[in-house]
């Protein structure tokens, strides 16, 4: 077995592991079922990253982030490591491909969203691969207690049946102590071990600030702070105002959001990280798998339904270990918002079957068909020709998929594969016989290294310029070779996947578990309480959040807006009585008094002074100071 130090060395440049990381990976090095968490930042994909090349095999990833996937397969590559991640949307032949490389070639670590593991191949295909570590990613989502709940999840511990003797990594950011043990009940942990990293950050001042003017005061705040710094927003469309707003009045800010396309996101992500852009004004979207020291400020302008999200979202600022600053800026409408929330979240049992029922005509999916399936799925086209309304119909899928009916991803884009099925000399053939698309062909074949023995991924609109063809006449062309089976040609797709877990039921079949519906909804009562409370109660904001993941004797932090305002009102108590007997005992001239104290202190004095002489409790007396009872 190799040395994780000289791994970590080789492929990373790092000397040291981070605090916890350590301990984690030679826990699993040494067979333990782990369950590891880690604030954000704190490195969890080394967790399993760096095990995977100690150890001689495959390791599996199990994750329900695919942005987050496809950018660590990226990254992998680019170290060399052979890394690969099947997910919804996937054409069968590329799935069957990474498949056989996971199973017979030299693959190092295959990420699987977890809805994948009901199709059809799943037990078979991955039953025979040399799994030798399993890591399943954002582990909370399988608690019915967390704020992520997903019922794709409860397909994990099959797994384990799959692959009796391998040791399961769990990791999360954030659980609290219910969600800790229902990860470790559910993932069947056998000799478990839980390595936790306090989530008490010393250097991150928790703020709230009522607000009656969010995009002055945004200003404000942006223009004091140095640093880089991420505005928190909860639309597409607000990532684009506040970041124009914030250029129009001089600063450095782009926007971001999961329905941009890959090369802007990671174009916009690399800038900020380098410094070209301060500000970054995203949704929750941004800020997974970024670790980005000088951030001196994270702003929300909109309360979170859960502290779980709130604080990973905060816990970006500060990496460093210098002073940062996580800021809420609260208006109690936002309190409504969440209550709003609450109220759409859940909608009627007989609505969820309408749309339901809608789904199988909007897909042509005949009933009894469409298990494992996934399809483009365009909300707001659906709702437009059902005439549903768009929000609670969102929420009737979310329902539909905590049931384990289908599962719903937020908007995909990847680009188009092609893999050619003829030989070279059959290729040639039907050049001859279809001139029309020879410059097609040849154009592939020279700028697509290997395009003959495996798929690749088309940049159309490059391939487009320079065949000097519109792209709709490209993607013609294409679907031409595709017909004809010269080709499987997958065209590129930009939308959310909409994938069937079980086959097309008759909606007056659905049956819906009432209990369990009862108490996600007082979970998402009790989520969105915790967080009106955090941002409306007085007391030590880090101490309700660490009391919050079950930290229960946590200090008062010193630095947050409440311990600052407790810390002068002390102050001014104590200034007052001082200055009182001092009064009342000399009856000081007025130089003689401010003479009494130290310099540093002078200023605070004299404003107790003068409050003092406003209230006419003290008064002079020629040029004597009296105290008046």
């Amino acid at each position: 077995m190799t040395d994780p130090r000289s791994v970590l060395k080789k492929y990373w440049g790092y000397e040291q592991f981070r605090p916890l990381q350590e301990d984690i990976i030679q826990s699993v090095l040494q067979g333990r079922d782990t369950l590891a968490l880690l604030p954000t930042g704190g490195g969890k994909s080394l967790c399993f990253q760096v095990p995977a090349l100690c150890l001689d095999g495959l390791t599996l990833v199990i994750s329900p982030l695919i942005a987050l996937m496809k950018d660590q397969v990226f990254r992998l590559r680019q170290l060399n490591i052979p890394a690969a991640a099947i997910y919804s949307g996937m054409h069968a032949r590329e799935i069957e491909r990474l498949l056989d490389n996971a199973q017979f070639g030299s693959l190092k670590l295959l990420y699987i969203s977890p809805e994948r593991l009901s199709s059809d191949w799943a037990a078979t295909r991955i039953r025979q691969m040399p799994v030798k570590l399993l890591a399943v990613d954002e582990a909370h989502c399988i608690s019915q207690w967390g704020y992520d709940f997903r019922p794709s999840y409860m397909q994990i511990p099959q797994l384990r049946e799959w692959h009796p003797d391998v040791p399961i990594l769990a990791l999360t950011a954030t659980a609290t102590a219910e969600v800790v043990e229902d990860i470790q009940q559910r993932l069947t942990f056998r000799q478990g071990r839980v390595l936790q990293k306090s989530f008490k950050r010393d250097n991150l001042a928790y703020m709230v600030r009522p607000s009656e003017d969010k995009i002055h005061q945004m200003l404000r705040l942006l223009k004091r702070a140095t640093g880089s710094a991420i505005v928190y927003v909860d639309t597409r469309k607000a990532t684009r105002e506040m970041a124009d707003i914030l250029r129009r009045h001089g600063l450095s800010a782009d926007h971001y959001h999961a329905g941009l396309d890959p090369e802007e996101r990671h174009r916009k992500q690399e800038e900020w990280m380098l410094g070209k852009t301060r500000i970054i004004v995203s949704t929750n979207a941004f800020g997974m798998g970024i670790d980005k020291g000088n951030v001196r400020l994270v702003l929300h302008l909109y309360l979170p339904e859960s502290l779980e999200a709130y604080f990973q979202e905060a816990g970006r600022a500060g990496r460093d270990g210098q002073k940062a600053w996580a800021i809420l800026l609260y208006h109690p409408v936002d309190s409504r918002i969440l209550e709003d929330k609450y109220t759409q979240s859940f909608p009627e049992l007989e609505e969820v079957r309408r749309v339901y029922r809608a789904l199988g005509s909007y897909l042509q999916l005949p009933t009894g068909s469409g298990k494992g399936e996934s399809f483009d799925f365009d909300l707001h086209e659906f709702c437009q020709r059902f005439g549903l309304p768009s929000l609670r119909t969102y929420h009737a899928l979310q329902l539909l998929q905590q049931e384990g009916l289908l599962d719903l991803s937020d908007s995909i884009r990847t680009q188009a594969v092609l893999h050619f099925k003829v030989n070279s000399e059959q290729l040639y053939d039907y050049q001859l016989r279809n001139p029309a698309l020879d410059p097609l062909i040849k154009t592939i074949l020279r700028q697509y290294h290997g395009a003959l023995s495996q798929p690749v991924y088309l940049k159309e609109q490059k391939l487009a310029r320079f065949l000097k063809l519109s792209i709709t006449r490209l993607q013609q062309l294409l679907q031409q070779l595709h017909r004809e089976n010269i080709a499987i040609y997958t065209p590129h797709k930009d939308k959310p996947q909409l994938t069937f877990l079980t086959e097309r039921l008759h909606a007056e079949n659905l049956q819906f578990d009432l209990a369990k519906y009862k108490f996600r909804k007082e979970r998402f009562r009790y989520r969105i309480d915790q967080s009106m409370a955090y941002a409306t109660e007085e007391r030590c904001r880090s101490q309700f959040l660490l009391e919050y993941f079950g930290e229960k004797d946590a200090p008062l932090c010193g630095i947050c807006d409440y311990c600052v305002a407790k810390t002068g009102k002390e102050s001014q108590v104590l200034l007052r009585q001082q200055l009182k007997t001092l009064i009342q005992d000399t009856r000081p001239e007025l130089q003689e008094l401010l003479d009494h104290f130290p310099p540093e202190l002078l200023s605070q004095y004299r404003v107790v002074l003068d409050n003092f002489m406003q209230e006419k409790q003290v008064v002079l007396e020629g040029n004597k100071l009296v105290w008046k009872t």
